[in-house]
């Protein structure tokens, strides 16, 4: 079901990929486009004190065939993301999951196409989040369908190969659907907000939080565009994306498509203690 592979960093040992989704939140504003955000607590083994987007791990159990879905099935998500059908489904109901787990944010509706109200779930949360429940059997007992007609596909990074957690990376993009506030109920991020892609930048540059590479493409991307329906509408070809490394210079040795301008700004920041 995965698409699993073996690397080996510069002490010899091996690093599986673990197959993950990130959903970039998006709403319109008066300064432009709003991405929800969330800084890791410092503590998280991967990306710990990093500015990054909700998402995370692939469970197993998300590849579960028996649930409501609206909207572009397995095999064209499969074509998008360029995987089976089987990683498909797992990576959008993954991407699905976590976006709830971490943020209060459910991209799945009734039978008449409304939303649940997400505070009235909360226990649900809690035992997706401690996998006392699959995702599948959550959305069964709710009668709720999957909304991936509200998803779009966006980017694919996979983690260099001198990191000790790596991750085959897939980016979704969705709109904030109305009458849902995103919250900050989570123990993996210390702060979550909404922030203007632009501002986000503008932060970065200025060292007020560090963003690692995918994120900050994520948000090159988003700023290119003044509202979410031109950001949803784009057309993109999804390709793989994974930096190449300099062995003994961490960050500063990495090589990816965007890495010029990256580097030109990574050059002011202080490097926090992170082992990529």
């Amino acid at each position: 079901m995965t698409d699993t592979e073996a690397a080996t960093d510069h002490a010899g040992t091996v690093a599986p990929l673990r197959d993950a989704a990130t959903v970039v939140l998006a709403r319109d504003a008066d300064g432009g486009i709003e991405v929800f955000l969330q800084r890791r607590v410092k503590q998280m083994a991967f990306a710990g004190g990093m500015t990054v987007f909700p998402g995370g791990g692939v469970d197993p159990r998300d590849a579960d065939a028996d649930l409501a879905w609206t909207g572009p099935g397995a095999d064209w998500w499969a074509q998008q993301l360029g995987t089976t059908e089987e990683l498909a489904q797992a990576l959008v109901c993954a991407a699905v999951r976590e976006t709830f787990e971490e943020c209060g944010v459910l991209l799945a509706s009734r039978p008449d196409g409304s939303f649940a109200d997400p505070a009235t779930l909360r226990d649900e949360r809690h035992k997706l989040v401690d996998k006392t429940i699959s995702f599948a059997e959550f959305l069964r007992a709710h009668d709720l369908t999957l909304r991936a007609d509200l998803l779009r596909p966006l980017a694919h990074w996979i983690t260099p190969k001198n990191e000790k957690r790596r991750y085959d990376t897939r980016f979704f993009l969705a709109a904030m659907p109305e009458g849902q506030v995103a919250d900050d109920a989570t123990s993996e991020a210390d702060v979550a907000r909404w922030a203007g892609a632009a501002d986000a930048l503008v932060a970065w540059s200025d060292g007020k939080h560090f963003l690692l590479p995918p994120t900050w493409s994520q948000l090159t991307e988003v700023a290119r565009f003044d509202t979410v329906d031109e950001l949803l509408a784009a057309e993109r070809t999804i390709e793989t994306i994974e930096p190449e490394v300099s062995a003994g210079h961490g960050l500063s040795g990495l090589s990816f498509s965007g890495s010029d301008a990256y580097m030109a700004t990574l050059a002011d920041q202080p490097i926090p203690d992170i082992t990529l």
